[in-house]
């Protein structure tokens, strides 16, 4: 687990406009036959459905296991994919219907850092190119003063400025990181994509690099969607996080609430693998919660909700009927039939009146379907109390 230290915990969103907000966003990879008609045999649902939204200079943790979507999203919030159905609103246009002619002047606004800090750095151009170019590019400085930016940035990021005429093989795993971080600010983007900015680093290094984003946050005003398997990382990082599986979004909260008082069963089997600090110098250790099965093809992905083949709390309801991403606080959604803090999970599904069947998942004819039921990004100022089953105000 990484140790973050003489940094504070990035603070909560606060009510200011959203610089980022994304609406029911797929992607879906065809798989196509072999031979000269190439037909599409199914689709891979990489990414189903999913929607949030990130305050100006905040941060959103995006998490799960490996294959869920997470980095699919990244690409498709940059436009290195093209997104199947969905929007984008990226300050209040939707990035998703402009074409590339018309992405170019948002281009500099998002920026991505990318996962392997030896990969995505070219090795036949020197660092001061690779940051550089992005500067000519887009015409930010005169060509004359693009040196003179190149040495600042490389500064910022607390590396030595004369090392601009260096190839990235010179350089270890944490200083190219951190060139990849220069190279991303070099446009002064208002949303920064980091895709596991840590976790190709050795451990001693990975604090420096999250402190370093961190202070670049601050100074900046940068806000970030931030993918991480690290939860430990992401839990300092983050004012909220997201958590995904199988292409969609199972819980989406504030930090505290998330860590604390998680709803969903495969959001508590997540936190249960993560290591207690805390808990182990008082004595004891948290029970961790083992999932059964191997997570499904998002070829085929299961009926009603995705996690019902490994989920200890399924029943009819959920093989017939998808859940909603449901508001269960003022800052908290969860999609499940039977959310609650651990070991507190209700004997009866919540979501049958809303969505107007029984307890089975059957169409009841005497129960209406709630009309607000809907997965739209941020949260709304009234929620289900799971308690009293009634409609909270906030």
């Amino acid at each position: 687990m990484t140790e973050v230290s003489d940094h504070a915990a990035a603070p909560g969103p606060d009510h200011t406009d959203p610089v980022l907000k994304v609406h029911n966003l797929r992607k879906y990879f065809p798989v196509k036959s072999s031979g000269l008609l190439q037909r599409t045999l199914a689709n891979v649902q990489a990414v189903d459905g999913v929607s949030f939204e990130i305050p100006q200079g905040s941060a959103l943790g995006l998490v799960g296991e490996s294959g869920c979507g997470k980095s699919t999203t990244g690409r498709l919030i940059t436009r290195l994919h093209e997104p199947t159905s969905g929007s984008i609103e990226f300050e209040g246009r939707d990035m998703a219907k402009l074409k590339r002619r018309e992405l170019l002047p948002l281009r500099r606004e998002v920026q991505m850092i990318f996962q392997d800090p030896y990969s995505s750095l070219n090795p036949r151009h020197t660092v001061g190119a690779i940051i550089g170019t992005p500067l000519e590019v887009h015409n930010v400085v005169p060509k004359k003063k693009v040196l003179e930016r190149v040495r600042e940035l490389l500064e910022v990021v607390g590396l030595n400025p004369e090392h601009y005429n260096r190839y990235p093989s010179e350089f270890s795993g944490g200083q190219r990181q951190r060139i990849g971080i220069a190279r991303a600010l070099a446009l002064q983007p208002k949303l920064l994509v980091a895709d596991e900015p840590v976790s190709a680093l050795d451990v001693s290094i990975q604090a420096q690099v999250v402190n370093l984003l961190q202070d670049v946050q601050k100074e900046f005003g940068i806000a970030f969607l931030f993918i991480a398997h690290d939860l430990a990382v992401v839990r300092h990082f983050c004012p909220e996080i997201a958590v995904m599986y199988l292409g969609k979004i199972v819980e989406i909260a504030d930090r505290e609430t998330l860590y604390n008082r998680p709803h969903h069963p495969y959001t508590q089997a997540l936190l249960s693998a993560v290591p207690d600090v805390k808990q182990a110098a008082v004595g004891g250790r948290r029970d961790r919660i083992m999932l059964e099965g191997d997570v499904p093809s998002p070829i085929n992905p299961p009926s009603g909700c995705r996690f019902r083949t490994r989920c200890s709390l399924a029943k009819e309801i959920c093989a017939k009927v998808e859940p909603p991403l449901l508001q269960i606080g003022k800052r908290h959604k969860v999609a499940c039939h039977f959310p609650g803090e651990l070991g507190k999970h209700p004997e009866t599904p919540i979501t049958s009146r809303l969505l107007g069947v029984d307890e089975s998942g059957n169409p009841d004819p005497g129960a209406t379907p709630s009309p607000d039921l809907s997965d739209g990004p941020g949260f709304a100022d009234t929620w289900v109390d799971l308690d009293r089953r009634t409609v909270a105000h906030g």
